[in-house]
């Protein structure tokens, strides 16, 4: 077998020509029912043919060719290579550009007729932003192969790279001067940063410190000037600096919205840039602008297929899967593990699990005692997340550490008298923990503290693993490629107790370890060893005491693994395997199974209940029907008739109130370490059914369990595993896929664990992505991403944000002053890919609450978050409106393209990416940014009711109050189709024939 750190090796290969490209787009275009004239381009590159004849364009991913003098463009790259920036060569024959083909950026030339692209870059780094030297031997481009943003040089003819800068700060955007002996480029430099101008072989000098966010240089042709984008707090523009006296001079008007890429030239004062979705040609000192028009037409399939069925009325006994944080005492006989919200003990050779705790309290993440006579945990019943001790011999528990905000991954310290834990701060599992450690002997009467911070906060950590001698705590954590982008890969991070020494090691560079929860490093109690998984297998290597690696690393699994944890002896290994708990021996690798007997039920009301609404909004009609009785037998609504006194059954009285159909959170990521209370808050808010494109899949499984079961109230869950993400990732959550079989096992793993969707992540290559599409609409499940094209081209369902996260730097759906083009609009709408634009994430819930403070002061949103929680967001969002005076009027941009997405009829749901934004009421600031958009109250809740459902795939039994759908229902004061506020009052929410008060949903049990 290959030793996996020496295992780099490209996603797909790249073996198309351009007679075969044409013929498969004209066959795609007999059997595709729907062609898109694209006649904008949002956030598009151009550069200018050395002939003046033609233009290369990078729409949408592809590389276009078109006259100059404008008209059809045609393409010369494929969809799926996320190809972007061209630079055409001197001679006019080839252009040059990036492209993310093999799950990297790397630099690429083609034909300007089309043909085989050339790969000229490789590697694991990310090259981007080539330009050619003037005499056709050199590209220059913008690599991260330095530990951040470097200028390299690459020469064609040997394919030697040379390193131009090696800055501490961020260096790219470099284009060489037309005498070919200087290249300019940007810098982020954090003592002078600007446009520089280097003489390979001397030193850089700063021509231009403009103030603001710079990008995309371009030297005027007899060399005088440097042309580049500037975005600063109200403007995109394009600005001019003369090399002679450093005199920098704005060339575009406010209104106009310059993408940030080079300008090309049509002569000594003419050139050609992208603004506002068009190419520009403009002289300079004039006003007068000349938009060259062209259309790009684009294919879009327009196919179906049988999606997941669900069954809401199943009783039958169903085996638990939310199996959060198995581990195995230290003399190898008992499993401890959290489950339906309590912890559990299965003793090997049975399959009976012993529940340990009991109660809408939520108890998690047990972790041994090296004695195994104790086990430390989580556990809310307090309040929030506190660490808790129970003792096994007495049952007592006792709390351990309390804090104010909430603590997870407890695990001890190997003589048993320390306690390691993390404290987080608000956005939980999506932000920063410190890490502590707690006196398990402590007293009052000891002068010494009982609890010690070991380390300044880390940006999503696994739990802590200890050295065999204590001295040394090893966790994963994310080392970044560069300070330009976030995204890295997971390593080894060894702390050292004074936070001076500490050190990545990984036992497979360049490779990222699985998700930064409970998947290691574990390092052996006798401090050999550390195990961890890796492209969802099990591996372990030898380590010197303080964690340093030896020697070669060893697969133990071959299938699925999760959560691994050593017996005492250091000779086995406990992990998950997708739904079955197994253990693995190191002597001979022999691997047994514990069987185990769990099940949960759903949850089903019986008896019949009169709900007498005043108003009814049914979610389908734009009007209310008054004074009718709806009629719920169990957990489905029977029928809607005429109010008539009398009526067997529970009566609900909303004759003076309006009843809506329960709403759906479109996106949201949650963790267990918010408790139980998440599940009141999102009912108490009106919310009945949560799709989280995104989380461990055992947490989520967990909370689904048990909310559908009763053990805590809660709404529907719709959930998939971790973000599916390529050979970089950023959050703890994302997995890094880096092989077809790893792929497989993940897939295989969707269906067994009954995801509900499938959410791909940033910087997931298009063919690997088309590939996941292909296998999810086989097993019914829908795909949502970030990419809309060309992940529209191969049925990928949604897409989620209408900015968000790019790997680009930029985003294809929005520009920097959050307006998106005719291309956007009308791939989205005709593609009927439904988008969850999350305004309130970006933008929205700061503009509603500065604006107007009191939706602060509603009921549910101060039951659940304290005064301090307060303050900081809104200090957060007054400083980020200060710092950028635009913000506003730039969210007023971003509303008018959800307008143009509803008018054009596109599909789009409410969702916010809470906890980024308050889980709950975001939700509710979302329906109001849509109302402030232009939308009715009517489409808005619409958004929320039952398109969410069509887009979950469960229309058939929600989002609308008709007979014969479950009964999920919240009653409001007010009038919601007229003041969609009013849909923040709510009285009492119906979830699956239950109803709950919402006196009872504000109130801690």
């Amino acid at each position: 077998m290959r030793h996996i750190y020496s295992f780099i090796f490209p996603i797909i290969a790249i073996s198309f020509c351009l007679p075969s490209f044409l013929k498969s787009t004209a066959q795609a275009g007999s059997i595709d029912s729907l062609r898109v004239t694209v006649t904008e381009g949002t956030n598009m590159a151009a550069d200018l043919s050395p002939d003046k004849k033609s233009i290369a364009i990078d729409l949408q991913g592809t590389i276009w060719v078109l006259p100059t003098s404008g008209g059809t463009a045609r393409p010369v790259t494929d969809p799926l290579g996320d190809c972007r920036q061209p630079s055409w060569s001197p001679d006019g024959k080839q252009i040059a550009f990036h492209a993310f083909w093999d799950g990297r950026y790397h630099i690429w030339s083609v034909s300007k007729e089309g043909g085989r692209p050339k790969q000229l870059t490789t590697g694991i780094y990310d090259d981007r932003e080539p330009h050619w030297s003037p005499d056709g031997k050199q590209l220059v481009f913008a690599s991260d192969r330095g530990g951040n943003y470097d200028i390299w040089q690459l020469n064609l003819a040997d394919g030697k790279l040379t390193q131009l800068t090696n800055d501490s700060g961020n260096d790219f955007s470099p284009a060489f001067s037309p005498d070919g002996k200087q290249i300019a480029f940007v810098s982020d430099r954090t003592n002078a940063p600007g446009i520089y101008v280097i003489n390979p072989g001397q030193p850089e000098k700063l021509v231009s410190s403009t103030k603001g966010k710079l990008v995309g240089p371009a030297w005027q042709p007899d060399g005088s000037h440097l042309f580049y984008n500037v975005l600063n707090n109200s403007q995109s523009g394009l600005e001019v600096v003369s090399l002679a006296d450093g005199k920098a001079q704005m060339l575009t008007e406010a209104s106009e919205d310059v993408f940030p890429f080079r300008a090309s030239w049509f002569s000594s004062d003419e050139y050609l840039y992208t603004s506002s979705g068009s190419l520009k040609r403009r002289k300079i000192g004039s006003s007068i602008v000349h938009i060259i028009p062209f259309q790009a037409l684009i294919n879009l399939p327009k196919t179906t297929y049988k999606r997941k069925t669900y069954d809401f009325d199943n009783r039958k006994p169903q085996p638990v899967l939310g199996i959060k944080g198995p581990t195995i005492s230290p003399d190898g006989k008992q499993i401890a593990f959290a489950a339906l919200g309590d912890l559990w003990l299965l003793a090997k050779g049975t399959k009976k699990p012993e529940r340990l705790t009991q109660g809408q309290s939520m108890e998690l993440e047990p972790s041994w005692s090296p004695d195994g006579t104790k086990l430390a945990y989580t556990s809310d019943r307090n309040g929030n997340m506190d660490v808790w001790i129970r003792d096994l011999k007495t049952g007592q528990d006792r709390v351990l550490v309390d804090m104010a905000d909430d603590l997870h991954f407890p695990s001890w310290s190997p003589d048993g008298s320390k306690v390691a834990f993390y404290q987080s701060d608000p956005r939980n599992a999506w932000g920063r923990s410190t890490l502590y450690t707690a006196d398990v002997t402590y007293t009052a009467d000891v002068n010494v503290p009982k609890t010690k911070k070991l380390h300044e906060s880390v940006f999503v950590p696994s739990q802590a693993s200890w050295s065999a001698d204590g001295k040394t705590i090893a966790i994963s954590a994310l080392h970044p490629y560069s300070s330009r982008y976030r995204e890295g890969v997971s390593e080894v991070l060894l702390l050292s107790f004074d936070g001076k020494n500490d050190r990545y090691v990984s036992p497979a560079p360049g490779h990222s370890l699985a998700t930064r929860s409970q998947n290691g490093p574990v390092w052996s109690p006798d401090g050999t060893k550390m195990a961890y998984v890796l492209d969802g297998l099990l591996w372990i290597t030898d380590v010197q005491p303080d964690g340093t690696i030896t020697g070669k690393p060893r697969q133990l699994t071959t299938e699925q693994t999760d959560t691994p944890t050593w017996t005492g002896d250091s000779k086995s290994l406990l992990f998950l395997a997708t739904d079955l708990l197994k253990q693995v021996y190191l002597a001979d690798g022999h691997i047994e199974t514990h069987p185990m007997d769990l099940t949960w039920q759903i949850n089903q009301p019986t008896g019949q209940v009169v709900v007498h609404a005043g108003r009814l909004f049914d979610g389908k009609a734009n009007t209310y029907r008054t004074n009718v009785d709806i009629l719920i037998e169990g957990h489905r609504i029977k029928s809607i008739v005429p109010h008539q006194a009398g009526r067997p059954g529970t009566l609900v009285d909303a004759s003076t109130k309006t009843v809506i159909p329960g709403l759906f959170e479109m996106h949201t990521h949650q963790h267990s370490m918010v408790g139980e209370k998440i599940g009141r808050l999102w009912l108490s808010f009106g919310i009945t059914s949560i799709r989280e494109p995104g989380a461990d899949p055992y947490d989520a499984l967990e909370r689904k369990e048990s909310w559908a079961s009763g053990v805590r109230p809660g709404p529907r869950q719709f959930f998939t595993g971790g973000l599916t993400d390529g050979t970089r990732i950023y959050y703890g959550a994302a997995t890094s896929i880096n092989s077809d079989e790893q792929l497989d096992r993940e897939l295989n793993r969707s269906v067994r664990l009954g995801y509900d969707l499938i959410k791909t992540y940033v910087r997931m290559p298009d063919a690997m992505q088309q590939r996941i599409t292909a296998f999810a609409h086989a097993h019914g499940m829908p795909v949502s991403s970030h990419e809309i094209f060309p992940a529209m081209r191969y049925d990928v369902d949604a897409v989620e944000h209408i900015g968000g996260t790019s790997r680009r730097g930029y985003s294809p759906k929005i520009t920097a002053m959050n307006r998106s083009y005719q291309d956007v609009i009308q791939l989205l709408a005709k593609s009927g890919m439904n988008i969850t634009p999350t305004a309130s994430l970006q933008g929205g819930f700061s503009v509603l609450t500065i604006k107007d403070p009191s939706l602060l002061e509603n009921r549910q949103y101060k039951a659940f978050y304290s005064e301090e929680f307060t303050n900081a967001l809104q200090a957060g969002s007054a400083q980020y409106a200060k710092i950028s005076p635009g913000y506003l009027s730039n969210f007023g941009n971003l509303q008018k393209g959800i307008k143009a997405l509803v008018d054009a009829g596109a599909h789009v749901t409410t969702g916010t990416d809470s906890p980024f934004v308050p889980y709950g009421m975001s939700l509710h600031t979302e329906l109001q940014v849509f109302v402030n958009a232009g939308l009715t109250p009517y489409q808005a809740l619409r958004s929320a009711t039952l398109w969410a459902a069509e887009t979950v795939g469960v229309s058939k039994d929600l989002g609308s109050i008709e007979p014969g759908k479950l009964a999920d229902l919240v009653i409001v004061n007010g009038d919601p189709l007229t003041n969609v506020r009013d849909a923040l009052n709510v009285e009492q929410v119906i979830k699956n024939g239950e109803v709950l008060p919402i006196e009872r949903l504000l109130t801690r049990p």
